[in-house]
């Protein structure tokens, strides 16, 4: 398979195999490097920290090397939500590194409703692991618990009831 691609005229020969590449600009063995992110430090209270946002709800999240609680609000996440759905996106990201007994989560999160504080709370969740161990950012990424939802609420138009609505035409 290697010698088809060498052979292709489309494919420029210096690019592929990086052999115009000056040394120590970032290549080694003829592939670019990416420098690793370092691991965040803690701060005073020992915790890593790592924010989410999701429709109009905000979450702060603070995440330390414990026992496993979780806490929302200062409530337990079965006592904050109501709905499983809710409850396992928000454990989603330490159930696929399968830390979830190894890290407590504090969570403060904010306005919206219900699905949008749990998406907001995923979110911090995943960035404050990523933040504590870079190497976990691809199964976070791979798993989509790093990307944000940017969907909002369409705004009001003026002179119409909503974003869609309109009043009722009326011809004569």
């Amino acid at each position: 398979m290697m010698a088809e691609t060498e052979n292709t005229p489309l494919i420029d020969p210096n690019i592929l195999h990086k052999k115009n590449a000056e040394p120590g600009a970032g290549t080694e063995g003829g592939t670019a490097v990416m420098p690793a992110k370092p691991a965040a430090k803690p701060d005073q209270g020992g915790f890593i920290w790592g924010t989410g946002r999701r429709k109009s709800a905000v979450a702060r999240v603070r995440i330390r090397p414990g026992s496993g609680e979780l806490k929302i609000n200062q409530r337990g996440a079965d006592e904050y939500f109501d709905k499983p759905q809710d409850r396992n996106a928000v454990t989603a990201p330490l159930q696929a590194l399968g830390v979830a007994k190894q890290f407590d989560v504090f969570v403060n999160v904010n306005g919206g409703g219900t699905t949008g504080q749990s998406g907001a709370a995923m979110l911090g969740i995943a960035r404050a692991l990523a933040n504590y161990e870079p190497d976990w950012v691809g199964p976070l990424r791979d798993g989509g618990y790093l990307t944000r939802d940017s969907r909002m609420v369409e705004r009001k138009k003026p002179g119409q009831p909503g974003a869609r609505r309109r009043f009722q035409f009326s011809k004569r």
